[in-house]
C-alpha cells in the first residue's frame, strides 16, 4: 500500500515529533514512522525516566537530612519498587499526552522499522520510506521532504559487552528491579556523574572511573573539579584519569571485578554491578542511507546549519548527527529542519548557545564557551565567579555548595559564558541563554531586577561581579 505525504519523519523521539508538529502547524500533511514508542530515548530511556529517579533519590536524601531543619524523619525508609513503579507512571502520563498531541495535529503514525529506498517506481529521487510493520506487511510512504530523527543508543566497550544484569548501560540500568549495594560506573560525563549522584543518594556504595583527566570534561575545570569535591563529600570514590582495563574483568558470583590503571599503576576495583556509560552513537544503520547521497561521518549524519542533508530535500535532526546530543536542541533542530522545509528562514543552530545541563546533586548548568575555550579562541577575558554560600535563599535552602561563574570580553563586552553548580542551577540557566541570544552585556543583565530571595540573584550579582559591582558578594 502506498501513501503520500508532505513530510516524512523518520523516528518519533524529541527531534522528530517536534519536526512533525511544526510542520503540521504549517499545514502540511505530515507522517511518523516509529519501530517502537513515540518519545524515544528522551521519554522511555532517559532524560524523563532518569530525573524522576534523580528526584526520589533527592527527596530521599534529604529526609535523611531533616533533622536540620526541625523536622523529625527518624526510621526513613526507601522502597525502590515504588521508586520504578513511579517513573513508569510519569513516562505513562507524558507518553499519553505525546500521543494526543499526535491526534491534535492530525499526524499519522506508523508502527514499524523505516527505511530509505533510492530512486523507484514511486519516486524520482530517493527518500521514499519503505514501512516494515513485520507479517511480510509493507507500507510505502511517499514525501516531499524528510525528516531522519533515528537517535541513538548507549555506546559499548570492546570487553565490557553488557548483559542486563551484572554490565550494564544506562538504558538497562533503568529496568533495575532493585537497587545494588555497590556499583562501579565507568565514565564521569554526564551520564556517569547523574547515576553517581542519584545511587549514592540511594546508599549505593559508587566508585566513578573517568579515562579524562577530570569529571564533565567538556565542562569549565572549576566546576569539574567542585563536582568532584561535592561527590567525594558525599562518599563517592572518584578516579580520574584511570584507564579500564578492559581484558581484567571478570564476572562472578558477587558481581564483577576489574582492575583500572593510574600513571602505570594498577588497582582493582569490586562491585556488585558496573555501569557503562561512556557516550552514545548514532542510529544510522539499516535505515537505507546507503540508497541515497546522504554522508555519514564519525558515524554521525552530516548536516549543514539548516539541518540539511547533502540530499536537500532529506533533513536529519537530533542525536543521528552528533553534537551536543541534548533533547533540547534536538527540538530545536526539529523546529529548524521544518521551517527551512518550507521556506521560512528559522533561526539557525548554533551549538554553543545551547544550556548544556546535568541534574545530579547538586545540579549543574552551562552555556557558551568555557574560560580556556574562550583563552584558546584569543579572547581576552575577565571572569567573576559568585558562590552561594552568601545568598540569603541558599541559605534558607540549606543548599549553601556551589558557584556561579561568567566569562566576558575584556574588549568588547561581550558574555561568551557562564558555569554554574548549585541547588537548581538548571531552573535559570535560560536567563543567560536569552542574554547570548540578544547579544546583552554582563551590566545589562545585572540591571535586570532579579526578585529577593531567590536562587536567581546570584546570576544578576555574578554578572555585576565582572566589573567588581556586586552589591552583596
Amino acid at each position: 500500500m502506498t501513501h503520500t505525504f508532505d513530510m516524512v519523519v523518520l523516528g518519533g523521539g524529541i527531534g522528530g515529533y517536534t519536526a512533525a508538529i511544526r510542520a503540521a502547524q504549517l499545514g502540511k500533511n505530515v507522517a511518523i514512522v516509529e519501530q517502537d514508542k513515540l518519545g524515544g530515548t528522551c521519554l522511555h530511556r532517559g532524560c524523563i525516566p532518569s530525573k524522576a529517579l534523580l528526584r526520589s533519590a533527592e527527596v530521599f536524601a534529604l529526609m535523611k537530612d531533616s533533622d536540620r531543619f526541625g523536622v523529625g524523619a527518624e526510621a526513613v525508609t526507601l522502597d525502590f519498587s515504588k521508586v520504578a513503579s513511579r517513573k513508569d507512571a510519569v513516562v505513562e502520563q507524558l507518553y499519553s499526552g505525546l500521543q494526543f498531541l499526535m491526534k491534535k495535529h492530525k499526524i499519522t503514525v506508523f508502527q514499524g522499522k523505516g527505511r530509505l529506498i533510492g530512486p523507484s517506481i514511486f519516486s524520482p529521487r530517493s527518500g521514499t520510506v519503505s514501512v516494515d510493520q513485520g507479517e511480510d506487511e509493507i507500507l510505502t510512504l511517499v514525501p516531499e521532504k524528510v525528516v531522519i530523527a533515528t537517535g541513538s543508543r548507549p555506546r559499548s566497550l570492546p570487553g565490557l559487552e553488557t548483559d542486563g544484569m551484572t554490565i550494564l548501560n544506562s538504558d538497562e540500568a533503568l529496568r533495575l528491579e532493585k537497587l545494588p549495594a555497590s556499583a562501579v560506573i565507568i565514565g564521569g560525563g554526564v551520564i556517569g556523574v547523574e547515576w553517581a549522584s542519584l545511587l549514592s543518594d540511594f546508599g549505593v556504595q559508587v566508585t566513578v572511573v573517568e579515562f579524562a583527566p577530570r569529571l564533565l570534561p567538556s565542562e569549565d575545570e572549576d566546576v569539574s573539579r567542585e563536582l568532584e569535591r561535592l561527590l567525594k563529600k558525599r562518599g563517592v570514590s572518584v578516579r580520574t584519569g584511570t584507564k579500564v582495563l578492559t581484558e581484567s574483568v571478570r564476572k562472578h558470583e558477587g558481581g564483577v571485578t576489574l582492575n583500572v590503571e593510574y600513571r602505570e599503576e594498577q588497582a582493582e576495583l569490586s562491585a556488585e554491578i558496573a555501569l557503562v556509560c561512556v557516550g552514545r552513537q548514532a542510529n544510522v544503520e539499516g535505515i537505507g542511507l546507503e540508497n541515497t547521497d546522504v554522508k555519514v561521518e564519525g558515524g554521525f549524519v552530516r548536516v549543514n546549519d539548516s539541518m540539511q542533508t547533502a540530499e536537500l530535500h532529506i533533513y536529519a535532526v537530533g542525536d543521528c548527527i552528533g553534537g551536543l546530543q541534548l533533547a533540547h536542541a534536538a527540538a530545536h533542530e526539529g523546529l529548524t529542519a521544518a521551517e527551512h522545509a518550507w521556506g521560512l528562514q528559522p533561526h539557525k543552530v548554533e551549538p554553543h548557545r545551547v544550556p548544556r545541563c546535568v541534574y545530579s546533586r547538586p545540579e549543574t548548568a552551562s552555556i557558551g564557551w568555557t574560560e580556556r575555550e574562550a583563552k584558546e579562541r584569543g579572547r581576552d577575558v575577565k571572569v567573576s565567579k559568585v558562590h552561594f554560600r552568601a545568598l540569603g535563599k541558599a541559605i534558607v535552602l540549606g543548599e549553601t555548595d556551589g558557584f556561579i561563574k561568567v566569562v566576558a570580553d575584556k574588549e568588547t563586552n561581550d558574555l561568551l559564558g557562564v558555569h554554574m553548580i548549585g541547588p537548581h542551577v538548571t531552573d535559570y540557566i535560560s536567563e543567560a541563554a536569552l542574554a547570548q541570544l540578544l547579544d546583552a552585556t554582563p551590566w545589562e543583565i545585572g540591571q535586570t531586577i532579579h526578585p529577593h530571595p531567590t536562587l536567581s540573584e546570584l546570576l544578576g550579582e555574578a554578572m555585576l561581579a565582572v566589573d567588581g559591582r556586586s552589591i552583596n558578594m
